[in-house]
């Protein structure tokens, strides 16, 4: 066997489908984000306008975000030092759990170190408390949930994407008695489309179900304290686990689920994922921990956010580009070719100094390549500006079609 060989082989597959991903070398200065800097191939500097970050709300700047992360990291040092087990459960952690626990009405919170390995890790092992279950996921689940369900040596079933009816079927197809989960999201992130929180519920009322709901692209930005889309439509009391990140909307890093105390015992008693990892550092929890406390308090900034989404969009559809629009802040705008979308995100870095990085397959099916753009209140009128003229010459530029798209 010709190792080498082999990689080379799977390497320039992705590169003659036009879908082999670079990293950009950007470093982003603090208090003036979403300005950066960007190093190009021959060691020479620009100025970029970031316009792909998930800091959705510009947190990862906040002085009361930095304050309390210098503030911890003067008093305990760089890392934990081990797992939560061990050693590395601190006043920090048990702080951040509960605001957590607090911000989504749950009697308790469990943190892992990111939002991916707190699904993996979750819906892994529920199988194990649950023998028997049955997990019902939707067909646009997050790579990390499909991961967990995949794992866990249970029963599954595969839902269309937010298709009630057919997730109905499916449960009634079911032994009555059999444990069940339904596992999906509150918004998916690559077109921005809101999962029916409430009617899936309702299901899980009618076949006594579990309900398991990933809400990593609403926490902090959706809601009367940012508790997600669930506590905007007055549902969490119904949901059983919530899951979420403190790398996105709160500036940070981190993931989490919130939902009983027995639950998050178990989950804590036997989820690998989480019993041999090293646990976060306190500077980062105390970071996170003063990020979710001010967001509760400031209704102002996801306004402000909703507010730029929605001129994006409407700028945007005024130029006829095929934007995806169902209401929330994402904003995909669909190329279709993943050829043309590596070529335009790269004009646009090099030629306009606006950073956004092309997403296609197997993020998204194929021929729905985009690119994505997430605006937020740091984004001001002139950033806004010159992205809109430059996408504008761009699609003129590349002869594209400007054919709107309808959510």
């Amino acid at each position: 066997m010709n190792y080498a060989e082999k990689l080379d082989q799977a390497i320039n597959r992705l590169h003659e489908e036009g879908r082999y991903r670079t990293f950009i070398d950007i470093e982003r200065t603090n208090g003036q984000f979403p300005h950066a800097v960007w190093t190009r191939p021959d060691g020479t500097s620009q100025p970029v306008t970031v316009w792909c970050g998930n800091d959705y709300l510009g947190m990862g700047q906040n002085p009361v975000v930095l304050d309390a992360m210098h503030e911890a990291l003067n008093a305990t040092g760089a890392g934990s030092g081990g797992t939560r087990n061990i050693s590395g459960t601190t006043v920090y952690h048990k702080r951040l759990e509960a605001e957590l626990a607090d911000l989504h009405g749950k009697e308790s919170a469990l943190l892992f170190t990111s939002a991916y390995i707190a699904n993996d890790a979750t819906l892994s092992t529920l199988p194990k408390l649950f023998p028997g279950l049955i997990i019902y996921s939707d067909a646009l689940n997050h790579a990390s949930m499909i991961e967990g369900v995949r794992r866990n040596g249970g029963a599954k079933r595969i839902f269309r994407h937010n298709d009630v009816a057919h997730l109905r079927e499916l449960l009634a197809a079911d032994d009555p008695a059999a444990p069940k989960l339904i596992a999906f999201e509150s918004i998916y992130s690559m077109d921005g489309d809101f999962g029916p929180i409430e009617a899936i519920c309702d299901l899980a009322d009618e076949f006594g179900a579990l309900t398991y709901i990933d809400e990593v692209h609403a926490v902090g930005m959706y809601g009367p304290r940012g508790a997600g889309v669930a506590e905007r439509d007055r549902l969490m009391h119904r949901l059983d686990i919530i899951n979420g990140t403190l790398a996105k909307a709160y500036g940070v890093m981190g993931g989490y689920i919130a939902a009983s105390a027995k639950m998050c015992d178990a989950i804590r008693s036997y989820a690998p994922g989480f019993i041999f990892t090293t646990s976060l550092p306190p500077a980062v929890a105390a970071g996170a921990a003063a990020s979710v406390a001010h967001l509760k308090r400031a209704p102002e900034l996801r306004a402000a956010h909703q507010t730029q989404a929605s001129i994006l969009k409407l700028r945007l559809k005024g130029l006829g580009l095929p934007i995806i629009d169902h209401g929330s802040h994402i904003v995909p705008v669909i190329v279709g070719n993943p050829v043309h979308t590596k070529q335009l995100s790269d004009m646009l870095l090099m030629d306009h100094g606006i950073y956004v990085q092309p997403i296609n397959f197997p993020t998204v099916p194929r021929g729905t390549e985009r690119l994505r753009f997430t605006p937020s209140p740091v984004h001001g009128p002139r950033e806004m500006d010159a992205l809109v003229r430059a996408m504008d010459q761009l699609w003129s530029h590349c002869a594209l079609n400007r054919s709107e798209l309808t959510a």
